[in-house]
């Protein structure tokens, strides 16, 4: 099966970046080879600002949450620059800088499905017993895929 399309989910760890740095790896010598970097953040809830002095403090509250999804979407736009100077073409890497509606995985499998990727390349926050009772997000998504294959980083 030939590799064309890459999904790889993005959230700004270290493990995300070893991901890239997979991708980079493995795929930068395809020409046909298209890479989308994927982001889910969770939005600003929007509030009608009164002149009341608490809905004053909540409005900086509010400034500094659109502050940092500003910087996660400058972010995302420094992975796009790594795959470029890792030998991709800068038309073969897409962005996707998404609004939370559902859970992560729901998104990343959707995504994935819709789109039809031939391969996402995730991350696995190794330890924590919590996540024995409790699925993980690659462990959502490798259950909800068949014809897809999923490449685990840790």
């Amino acid at each position: 099966m030939e590799i064309k399309k890459i999904l790889v989910p993005y959230n700004f760890t270290d493990l995300d970046r070893k991901a890239l740095d997979f991708v980079i790896r493995t795929f930068s010598n395809a020409e046909e080879a298209e890479v989308t970097v994927f982001n889910i953040y969770t939005p600003v809830p929007s509030i009608t600002m009164k002149d009341s002095p608490e809905m004053k403090k909540m409005q900086a509250s509010l400034s500094y949450l659109h502050q940092l999804i500003s910087e996660q979407e400058e972010n995302l736009k420094q992975a796009k620059q790594i795959l470029i100077s890792g030998g991709f073409a800068a038309d073969h890497v897409n962005l996707v800088f998404k609004a939370k509606k559902k859970d992560v995985s729901t998104h990343i499998v959707e995504m994935a499905k819709e789109e039809r990727f031939d391969l996402i390349v995730i991350n696995r926050k190794p330890g924590k017993v919590s996540r024995f009772f409790t699925k993980s997000v690659f462990g959502r998504v490798v259950a909800s895929l068949n014809d897809t294959i999923v490449c685990i980083v840790s």
